[in-house]
């Protein structure tokens, strides 16, 4: 591996003397900006001028820039100003207005023109105030973007609230996201975090709604991005700023179920930016009821274990993060970035029990946290050709987390049987990569790059270190990539990813070591100015992360027992999609066709506990092959330019077959939708309704109920459009929703019946100061590793969200 390292980083360098590339849109302008700063006064009384129009346009094709008013002492900057010619146009009522032309540079992009005398006239300017509203949809060439900050419902959630609201995503109870039905990788602001790397659904939960900005749905990365993810990539975009000053947001939520509280800031001056970040959660204490049935033979012995408790669980959870970002030059770039986070979920439980109709009781306590530091450091050097940049990054995740449980199981006429175990895993990655990107022209551009990724997970559990489970992955992976136009109308992208992967177990003297290349290819076709058609195929893998191979035997339901396998294969997965987009007056209009077939798909399955047959044990296994068929149409529509329907639709087939073990399952339908609407009334009142249903969902074994949620919310702009404060609400007329789960094996039935408690009722305040412009900077980004679909809401914990 280190050999393909070494090869890989010395192909970059020599590849940085002569040639390189990135998307199908041709090459970007490399971009520094400046700003313009004057001071407008009266000519005669020479007083300064206050609430001056300041425009500024462009010479060459005479379109606008950017403007403002000047402020009481009659001074103005135009900020975020690119390297260009430009007019600025100054005017004030009883005033003649004047022209300037002004020149920026990259060498100098700072321009102070100084003071600007206007004299007095009879004749007025007129002022024209131009609004524009974001789309709460985005559709572009390889990826769908849905804007969280556009939509008002989010306002007082967290993470799973939004990820249920994005076309093409599904999500189930416990807050597990699949990408049409199947698993997917999910990286914030392009970058993989520690917070994913036991479970997705714990980790979404620490991210408070009000700091996301947007979510990218990638159905068909190209080669340039690692190859985990089964059904694709989900990117979480941050809110940040990018203006001189400071500026920044605060947003605040009281409610019944859970309290929340972002802030947001940013100062910049000159080159120099910084940004940071706080959020936390307070979920008060919520009584999750859980009903369980086992009934097991072992022997020829049938035993039946029945199980009907309560539990109170909270959740508490805080985040920080702190970035900076220096600019040399209009070439060169560095940034680094730190982000900590914390969280914690558990809580006392109590449930009754008969075990073969002998009538028993438990006590039972479980405290699970789960702390992470993500810290990163970027170069960039772009250099005069446009589009050309060579970056380099490295990036260190090291992450805690601990699950401590007691179980007291009360008998008539026996002494107390108590069970009680710890586990405190640890994980540490460590992440090195290079990237070059070459322009030919403005159609033909070439990627090229290699990262090495190193990771360590160490288990421990128990007093005996012999148990300790200490996994060592090293991955390495070199990829090129090509994007040119067919014809005018027809583009094509396409590449290949190579990656070596080692594994080695050390207490148990397992190796492993597995090469893969992974090709990838798009064609798109432009119908018309807005109507365009594409094919793509990619080939892709999912690693099972520390959820799926932990050997960890978690009792916290001592007759529900949860164990990892750390003998799993990765699954590998061909993916074939057709997909057709179009804006119609309005209207946008997202369909696509897809097909999936994956090997050594991993699935959780359950059978007869080895140390006690009244026990189910609960691990993952390599279960077989899946084909899936699938389609998901999305539509925005507006009947009046004020209001807004949404809807998305999703279905897919589940089957899985294996010859070897005779597993084959019938095929099934799976489907998902959600339908919005939003309509803005004057004086800045908004209103939002928003519905969502989730269909059965499928195993090899089992099945678990389908359920529905509802979400309103009413808005209203305040502080000059500064500030919202609103009110949402939650499931309203049901306080929880009954899942009930059934799994069935050889010789183990299991029903499970949770009610969630999920109706809540919240206030919301949120307020920006400064002025905003917020931005997305990709640097490093490891999606190559599965997480657990069901973590999050573990049965065997007897915990509600």
């Amino acid at each position: 591996m280190k050999k393909i390292l070494l090869l890989c980083v010395s192909l970059l360098f020599i590849l940085k003397a002569e040639a390189q590339f990135p998307g199908m849109g041709g090459p970007a302008k490399p971009s520094i900006t400046g700003r313009i700063t004057l001071t407008v006064i009266d000519s005669a009384t020479k007083k300064p001028i206050d609430y001056a129009s300041i425009s500024l346009t462009k010479v060459k094709d005479n379109k606008p820039v950017n403007g403002g008013v000047t402020d009481e002492k009659g001074k103005v900057i135009l900020q975020n100003i690119a390297p260009d010619e430009y007019k600025l146009s100054i005017g004030f009522l009883g005033y003649k207005a004047k022209s300037i032309m002004v020149k920026t540079t990259p060498e100098k992009p700072d321009q102070n023109v100084g003071t600007v005398e206007l004299s007095g006239t009879s004749n007025s300017l007129t002022e024209v105030t131009i609004e524009g509203k974001k789309s709460m949809i985005e559709n572009k060439i390889d990826r769908m973007v849905y804007n969280a900050e556009a939509d008002a419902t989010n306002a007082g959630g967290d993470a799973t609230d939004v990820m249920r609201k994005v076309p093409m995503l599904s999500v189930d109870i416990n807050g597990n996201v699949q990408l049409r039905g199947s698993a997917v990788r999910v990286l914030i602001n392009g970058k993989p975090s520690g917070t994913m790397a036991n479970s997705v659904a714990d980790a979404l939960k620490m991210i408070p709604a009000d700091q996301i900005k947007s979510v990218e749905v990638i159905t068909s990365p190209s080669a340039k991005y690692d190859a985990e993810g089964s059904g694709g990539i989900i990117n979480i975009i941050t809110k940040k700023s990018n203006s001189q000053g400071v500026s920044g947001s605060v947003n605040t939520s009281v409610g019944t179920r859970s309290n929340t509280g972002a802030f947001n800031l940013t100062a910049k001056t000159g080159r120099l930016s910084m940004n940071t970040a706080l959020g936390t959660q307070l979920a008060p204490a919520q009584t999750t009821s859980v009903v369980l049935l086992n009934r097991t033979t072992s022997n020829g012995v049938t035993s039946i274990v029945n199980q009907d408790g309560l539990s109170e669980w909270s959740r508490q959870m805080f985040n920080g993060s702190l970035g900076l970002d220096y600019d040399f030059n209009l070439y060169h770039n560095i940034s680094t970035n730190a982000k900590y986070n914390r969280f914690y979920n558990g809580g006392p439980g109590e449930s009754t029990l008969s075990i073969n109709n002998a009538a028993a009781k438990n006590i039972s306590k479980t405290d699970m946290s789960n702390g992470n530091l993500d810290w990163n450091m970027d170069y960039k050097n772009t250099s005069k050709k446009a589009g050309e940049e060579f970056s380099i990054s490295g990036q260190l995740t090291e992450g805690r987390n601990t699950n401590d449980f007691t179980n007291t199981l009360k008998i008539p006429s026996v002494s107390d049987l108590i069970t009680a175990s710890n586990n405190v895993g640890r994980n540490k990655e460590y992440t090195a990569q290079t990237d070059y990107v070459y322009p030919f022209s403005k159609s033909v551009i070439f990627e090229v790059g290699g990262k090495g990724i190193f990771r360590n997970i160490l288990s421990q559990y128990g007093n005996n270190t012999a148990q300790d489970f200490d996994y060592h992955q090293n991955v390495g992976a070199a990829y090129s990539t090509i994007s040119f136009n067919l014809t005018k109308k027809f583009q094509f992208k396409g590449g290949l990813r190579a990656e070596y992967t080692a594994i080695n177990i050390n207490n148990n003297n397992y190796q492993k070591d597995y090469f893969n290349l992974f090709p990838s290819a798009v064609i798109s076709r432009t119908l018309s100015g807005m109507t365009t058609l594409k094919l793509s195929y990619n080939k892709r893998v999912q690693r099972p992360s520390l959820s799926y191979l932990n050997p960890f035997r978690n009792e916290s339901n001592q007759f529900a027992v949860f164990q990892g396998n750390p003998l799993l294969n990765p699954e590998l997965s061909h993916n074939l999609e057709l997909g057709y987009s179009t804006f119609v007056k309005g209207s946008v209009i997202n369909a696509s066709l897809f097909y999936r077939r994956t090997n050594d798909i991993i699935e959780r399955t359950n059978q007869v506990d080895a140390l006690d047959s009244k026990k189910v044990l609960t691990t993952f296994i390599n279960v077989g092959r899946s084909e899936s068929f699938g389609l998901n149409l999305f539509g925005s529509y507006n009947p009046k330019p004020k209001w807004t329907l949404m809807a998305n639709v999703g279905l897919n087939t589940y089957q899985i077959g294996n010859d070897l073990t005779a597993v084959n399952t019938a095929t099934y339908i799976n489907y998902n939708f959600f339908v919005r609407s939003a309509y803005a009334f004057g004086k800045g009142w908004n209103i939002e309704l928003f519905s969502a249903v989730n269909s059965p969902q499928r195993t090899y074994q089992g099945k678990t109920d389908a359920f529905l949620i509802y979400v309103g919310a009413v808005k209203k702009e305040i502080l000059k459009k500064k500030g919202t404060i609103g009110l949402n609400m939650l499931n309203p007329f049901s306080r929880d929703l009954k899942i009930n789960t059934v799994t069935e094996s050889k010789n183990s039935y299991q029903t499970q019946n949770i009610l969630y408690p999920i109706r809540s009722f919240g206030v919301n305040f949120s307020y920006n100061f400064g002025k905003l412009k917020f931005v997305e900077k990709k640097k490093i980004k490891n999606d190559d590793i599965k997480q657990d679909q069901q973590q999050g809401g573990q049965t065997g914990g007897m915990g509600g969200r």
